[in-house]
């Protein structure tokens, strides 16, 4: 292929920021970078101050490919002061389905002699970490700790993969001009620009849409993906806090979705959220949305993310608190939000070429577990995009169309907890939605 082309690559985010700079470091010479924001873009899923790293997964590739990220998060000298090593606890009850996601994790650890420690029961799991002090995963609390585990500072990873970009002589185009809306295309299905809100076409000969949850609402993905908000929540420490917790172990209850990061140093907050179904946002009349079958968007440009939360994803995160550390669960929250996930049917991401285009391809469908792979994304999706993936992997994370007209999708991977889906209603969409329209 040629290497002086120009490649334009919609989204500064972990797929987009990975494949750019993969893509250089190949000798790639023109490459263009467009969103709503410089990278960390405020309300983007890679954005934030904590991700879970962790190679614990009951699907083999998914195992083999976690634990190959987590060696170099773990060993290059480049993360050390963004990825830190922590224990983490899975836990659940063995009343509940979800439990053979867990059976098949710890198969996969098996598997490859990777460490894991069973433990017994709840009392078991508050011997090894006395500062647990609430009654943890009940009924029949089954579970095990992972040591070799840990999380990473997602700010400081994107921008560290941003300047790595700059450096490169990768391009970027942000706000209004580098806000896509849409493509120019012929008849052929030959992309020749994309359409921002502002600003002349910006033109390339190949494409790359990595705009994560807010991809559905520039192209038809026949409902290959689903943009789902998820709830965050943050408690602000003090001082005798932070020493008091500071070695506390992300615990995750997989029943319940529930899970929490360590306190975190720079901004003394305990963070903590719910991996569930989530909920959908139907677009509105002014959203960047230019797909009519879209079903579900976040909120148009918005410079954070808002602070707020439906009342029962309130209840749920607090209810986590209480289960894990009670004393804290009825303290003020110092903010809430909610994170948009790309979620597939399975689980699985997508790495492939839009069906309706001959020159683009979509990366994305993150699904509320990419972030991890993010020192080991870039090498798959520019194999992906040079149709050089092995072939398991080609069918794993290809763009499916098949889902179109039916309704039995997004059963995940089996790792998701809580109740299912909603719909947010019309009164927590203005609160969401409150005031950004007229930003645009």
């Amino acid at each position: 292929m040629d290497q002086t082309t120009k490649i334009v690559i919609i989204g500064a985010g972990l797929f987009g920021l990975t494949t750019a700079k993969q893509l250089a470091l190949e000798g790639h010479q023109n490459i263009t970078v467009l969103d709503r924001h410089m990278p960390p873009v405020p309300d983007g899923s890679s954005s934030d101050i904590s991700r879970v790293i962790r190679f614990d997964y009951a699907d083999t590739d998914y195992c083999s490919l976690a634990y190959e990220a987590y060696r170099k998060w773990s060993q290059e000298p480049k993360y050390k002061g963004i990825f830190y090593q922590t224990d983490y606890v899975i836990a659940g009850s063995r009343s509940t389905p979800e439990k053979s996601w867990t059976d098949k994790t710890i198969a996969q650890l098996d598997k490859r002699h990777l460490p894991y420690t069973r433990l017994a029961d709840a009392a078991d799991t508050k011997r090894r970490f006395p500062i647990l002090t609430g009654e943890l995963a009940q009924p029949n609390f089954e579970g095990y700790l992972n040591k070799s585990g840990g999380w990473a500072d997602a700010n400081k990873a994107i921008k560290q993969l941003r300047d790595e970009c700059l450096e490169l002589g990768i391009s970027f185009i942000a706000g209004r001009a580098g806000t896509v809306v849409g493509f120019d295309s012929d008849a052929r299905g030959v992309i020749k620009a994309v359409k921002t809100i502002e600003g002349t076409p910006v033109r390339g000969d190949h494409f790359i849409l990595a705009a994560g949850a807010w991809s559905s609402g520039i192209v038809p993905t026949y409902n290959s993906t689903l943009s789902t908000a998820q709830a965050l929540g943050f408690l602000r420490l003090t001082d005798d806090e932070m020493i008091r917790y500071k070695n506390i172990p992300i615990y995750m209850n997989y029943a319940t979705g529930w899970f929490n990061f360590p306190p975190h140093e720079d901004t003394k907050m305990l963070k903590f959220a719910v991996h569930g179904w989530g909920y959908t946002r139907a677009p509105s009349k002014g959203d960047n949305n230019s797909v009519k079958s879209n079903i579900s968007v976040p909120p148009p440009v918005s410079r954070e993310r808002k602070n707020f939360v439906p009342a029962d994803a309130e209840e749920r995160l607090r209810a986590g608190l209480r289960e894990m550390l009670p004393e804290l669960a009825d303290r003020a929250l110092a903010r809430v939000a909610l994170c948009w996930y790309t979620d597939t049917p399975t689980g699985d991401f997508i790495m492939d070429y839009h069906p309706d285009y001959k020159n683009l391809f979509v990366g994305g469908g993150g699904s509320g577990h990419a972030f991890k792979f993010l020192p080991v994304l870039g090498e798959c999706m520019a194999s992906a995009w040079k149709r050089k993936l092995p072939s398991h992997l080609a069918e794993k994370w290809k763009f499916h169309t098949e889902y179109e007209h039916r309704e039995d999708t997004f059963l995940g991977d089996g790792s998701r907890g809580g109740p299912e889906r909603r719909e947010l209603s019309a009164a927590e969409k203005a609160k969401l939605d409150g005031g950004e329209r007229s930003k645009l």
